[in-house]
């Protein structure tokens, strides 16, 4: 029993399909086909002008493709653009040639090139399934691909802490390290400025500890105004404090910074229920001094010249000088060294703390 199936029902069954005359004159294509190309492109056109068999090929007649039924058939368009189709051939009723087409693999380009969407395709097609599992892999990708963010942002998010004083939002002794074996490993010169305050152990006695805090945000605040993008500030204990000067290695360039400074931090802070008064004591070391340093030395260096200021008084400078212990007691050598500010005076009440009571 022989079933003939009108144009509808193969557009459907077969969306690309392409029917041939005995002479080779299209006179049909699925909707999809039509898509490939402008309209009225397949119209009165013939088979062979418009197509180029690839397999078999020796395909260049209609006897020859109506004895290459069975057989897979690979084809492409002549002009541009040249699509890469495959299919297979039977006799039509009338004598003529129905071809049943597909993209095959190039099914992803031809989506892009002619603005596909799955309603283009049988839905008994292969081609649909390749499509759902794309789509699938797709998503599961870009799901993947947010979540990789997610999380790479956290984990920067939990190091950028792990390397973050919480108090202030200056890098701590962690970060620190990592800074000088950088630039140890990079040759950068820099100097070191390790600043610790003085007559703060009062702020915390005398006010409370909250008070503390606000000085040292203001502190962290202040270094911040002074410094850099290229600079690393560091809390490194306390009330303890150092600078790397990234490329910086004019050690009377940095004693005047250092200077003006403290002459800053001597200003009266604001805290709740009253005013604060500091001051501290510098410290200053630079990679220019050396013919070669060690991170450990420097920071020793540094401290050093930290705690010289310190037993000279506070409120002072001290640039460390190879070879000398900065407390040794040449008063001459001691004199070139220190840049000493006078001294602050007492607060209300005696000894030797420059916190002022609570302004009320």
């Amino acid at each position: 029993m022989e079933i003939r199936l009108d144009c509808h029902a193969l557009d459907v069954l077969m969306p690309m399909n392409l029917q041939a005359d005995a002479a080779g004159n299209i006179v049909h294509v699925g909707p999809t086909l039509a898509k490939t190309r402008p309209d009225g492109y397949f119209r009165s056109a013939r088979l062979f002008e418009l197509f180029r068999f690839k397999r078999p090929r020796e395909v260049a007649s209609m006897e020859a493709l109506r004895l290459a039924a069975g057989t897979p058939l690979r084809l492409y368009f002549r002009d541009d653009p040249q699509t890469q189709l495959r299919g297979e051939v039977t006799a039509a009723a009338d004598g003529g040639l129905l071809l049943n087409l597909s993209f095959g693999l190039y099914v992803f380009d031809a989506i892009r090139h002619y603005a596909l969407h799955a309603s283009d395709f049988a839905t008994t097609d292969p081609t649909m399934d390749m499509l759902y599992l794309v789509e699938a892999k797709s998503a599961a990708m870009d799901a993947s691909y947010e979540l990789n963010l997610r999380l790479q942002a956290a984990r920067i998010a939990a190091e950028e802490q792990a390397y973050t004083d919480t108090l202030t939002g200056l890098k701590n002794r962690r970060a620190l390290d990592l800074v000088l074996a950088r630039h140890r490993r990079q040759g950068v010169s820099f100097t070191l400025v390790g600043i610790d305050l003085d007559y703060f152990k009062r702020v915390n006695d005398t006010m409370g500890h909250g008070a503390g805090d606000v000085v040292l945000q203001h502190v962290a605040r202040l270094m911040l105004d002074r410094t850099s993008e290229g600079d690393t500030l560091v809390r490194t204990g306390g009330d303890e404090f150092l600078i790397v000067l990234k490329d910086e290695t004019d050690l009377d360039a940095v004693r005047r910074r250092a200077v003006e400074m403290i002459a800053a931090l001597e200003t009266p802070i604001p805290v709740p229920d009253g005013h604060c008064l500091i001051s501290a004591s510098i410290g200053v070391c630079s990679t220019g001094q050396f013919n070669g340093w060690e991170p450990a030395q420097m920071l020793a260096d540094v401290d050093s010249a930290l705690y010289a200021a310190k037993r000279g008084g506070r409120s002072r400078v001290v640039a460390y000088v190879p070879g000398v212990e900065p407390s040794g007691e040449d008063p001459d050598r001691k004199a070139a060294r220190l840049m000493a500010r006078p001294s602050p005076p007492a607060a209300a009440g005696g000894g030797d703390a420059l916190s002022a009571r609570p302004l009320r």
